[in-house]
């Protein structure tokens, strides 16, 4: 099993509006980075909208931003680098951060091909479908960083 994990980061799921002030982006940076989860040597993609490009690539830096206006636009920009780009090939574990039911059919698609995934997201804020997908879910604010098994 590979050791290094993919993050996948929907920052407008986790703030919880579309167009985040940048304290609002290194609030929810710092409370992730408190987790635990993120580990030297991961990598992740963090995806907006093009409003909100700014404050994300400079609330949130060091990963790939990925900017996408419209109705899921930022979900649908992670779910195309689940689709192109082979996390199954390279990691052994992806974390999902965001609640959205759409990560729900793709968190089952990477548990069975072996890859352990972990969905984090705001208290309350995680959809059903993902809760029973993800092998374990993380609330975003969990200081404890031990968050709830799925």
């Amino acid at each position: 099993m590979f050791a290094r994990k993919f993050h996948l980061i929907d920052i407008e799921n986790l703030v919880g509006m579309a167009w985040p002030s940048l304290a609002r982006v290194r609030f929810i940076r710092d409370s992730y980075l408190r987790l635990g989860i993120f580990q030297p040597g991961d990598l992740f993609a963090i995806a907006c909208n093009h409003g909100a490009a700014g404050a994300v690539g400079f609330g949130w830096p060091g990963g790939r931003l990925l900017r996408q206006s419209g109705k899921d636009g930022a979900d649908l920009a992670l779910l195309g680098v689940l689709e192109e780009e082979k996390l199954v090939d390279r990691f052994g574990h992806v974390v999902i951060a965001s609640g959205d039911h759409i990560f729900a059919k793709p968190a089952v698609e990477l548990g069975r091909a072996g890859i352990e995934v972990t969905a984090v997201a705001p208290p309350l804020g995680i959809s059903r479908d993902l809760k029973v997908a993800a092998a374990r879910t993380v609330d975003l604010f969990d200081v404890h960083g031990f968050g709830l098994a799925a």
